[in-house]
């Protein structure tokens, strides 16, 4: 989870082309000449806090994958998130050892199609019948020029929760622009100082993005293979100012809230510290099981112009095919099994996760209506990072939270903060290639 810092989507393909392009490719670099169509494949999935539900319709999508290749087993092993990074790339170097089938986060796609891990399934994702109905965001996360590898598995957008009891008393509407937004947040904060207005952290990165990308900034555009930083533009540098202006005794005390990140927030405000947050539908169950179940509703975060919708970070993980797979006609096969309409209907009722297709998130809203102001924001139009092996660099050495941090506690301002944030960008950038 880009164009000027969203990824370019794939052209549909002619037919003849897509047929051409669905035999076997050869092996190379890395890639298995052998295409077995039985024995067993081996799946890592990631393991969820409460883990069962998704247990059980992984096993009835797995069921009827071996239904319908006599001769085939899928063997599944739930892995921990935290260390997922450490033990993909370790298969990716083993191949005796490796995964036939990954889930993994959508902002690791470029990274693990530079390390030369995921197969290259273009063409069985332009085939598959299901693919026409992905959500744009979601088909540009597993999108890494041009090419596909992988299929999305859910999809995970943030929007404003608030609490309804708080406005009422107050006199107060659901904010219909950032400008107000922010009022809104110093109002409440002036007549109840022991809540924040609005719940930020300054390590709180896919919380304030929707700021910058809503003035109009970007992360990064395309420069060639490559990406050049665009956080230092006047227009991502408004957004930037409007972000951290809600740091401050009139809100959320810099000093206790410049090193919040998003579950800081949300926790915030789910034990009733806070009148307002962004927080993702992931958020839900978190919220319900706080002292503010049946006192609060969600919108989707407005944007600069009345009754517009914040550019959202498209968020969520996807499946992919281990290029050294030996079973790679099977593991295509498991892909869409496991990442199907069906299977993520079945997701979303038992863990919630927000399906990738628009017509199945659609009946997920008509099911369960708290999930209709996030697939709204989705239709308006959410944003992915640079598709760069880069973008994890930048992430790991948290150089945006340094920048919103800098400005938030008074030791740079906002255009030095983002000069020295895109310089920092560009190097990662460089050095990904």
């Amino acid at each position: 989870m880009k164009l000027p810092a969203r990824i370019a989507l794939p052209v549909a393909l002619p037919v003849a082309l897509l047929t051409l392009a669905a035999c076997a490719p050869p092996a190379a670099g890395g890639a298995s000449a052998t295409d077995d169509k039985s024995g067993t494949l081996r799946v890592w999935l990631f393991q969820e806090v409460g883990n069962t539900p998704k247990q059980k319709v992984v096993d009835q999508a797995v069921a009827a994958f071996e239904q319908r290749h006599p001769g085939a087993k899928a063997e599944v092993e739930y892995i921990p998130v935290e260390t997922r990074a450490q033990r993909i790339k370790a298969a990716f170097n083993d191949p005796a050892s490796a995964p036939d089938v990954v889930e993994y986060g959508n902002t690791d796609t470029a990274g693990y199609v530079k390390d030369g891990g995921l197969a290259d399934i273009t063409a069985e994702f332009g085939a598959w019948p299901d693919a026409k109905d992905t959500d744009p965001a979601a088909r540009a996360s597993v999108t890494v020029d041009g090419k596909v590898y992988g299929a999305p598995l859910f999809v995970g957008v943030r929007a404003l929760y608030y609490r309804t009891d708080v406005f009422s008393e107050l006199g107060l509407a659901a904010p219909k622009t950032q400008d107000e937004l922010i009022a809104t947040a110093r109002k409440v904060h002036r007549a109840k100082p022991d809540l924040y207005g609005l719940a930020v952290g300054g390590a709180y990165t896919y919380g304030a993005l929707p700021f910058l990308w809503a003035h109009g900034g970007e992360l990064a555009t395309a420069h060639g293979d490559s990406y050049r930083s665009a956080v230092n533009s006047e227009a991502a540098r408004k957004g930037i100012a409007a972000y951290t202006s809600l740091f401050g005794d009139d809100n959320c005390p810099a000093a206790k809230c410049a090193p919040m990140g998003g579950n800081a927030t949300v926790t915030a405000f789910a034990s009733g510290k806070a009148a307002m947050a962004i927080g993702g539908d992931f958020s839900h169950a978190a919220v319900e099981a706080g002292v503010v179940k049946g006192k609060y509703a969600v919108v989707p975060l407005p944007g600069t112009a009345p009754g517009s919708v914040a550019p959202a970070f498209a968020g969520g993980n996807n499946l992919g095919v281990l290029r050294s797979t030996t079973h790679r006609t099977l593991a295509v096969d498991l892909v869409k099994t496991l990442a199907g309409k069906e299977t993520q209907g079945r997701l979303f009722d038992a863990m919630g996760f927000l399906p990738t297709y628009t017509d199945v998130r659609a009946e997920a809203a008509r099911k369960e209506p708290f999930v209709k102001p996030f697939t709204d924001t989705l239709a308006a139009g959410a944003r992915f990072v640079p598709a760069s092996a880069g973008w994890g660099r930048i992430d790991a050495s948290l150089v945006l939270p340094t920048m919103f941090q800098e400005v938030v506690s008074g030791r740079k301002d906002v255009k030095t903060a983002a000069d020295d944030a895109a310089k920092k960008m560009d190097a990662a950038f460089a050095a990904a290639g």
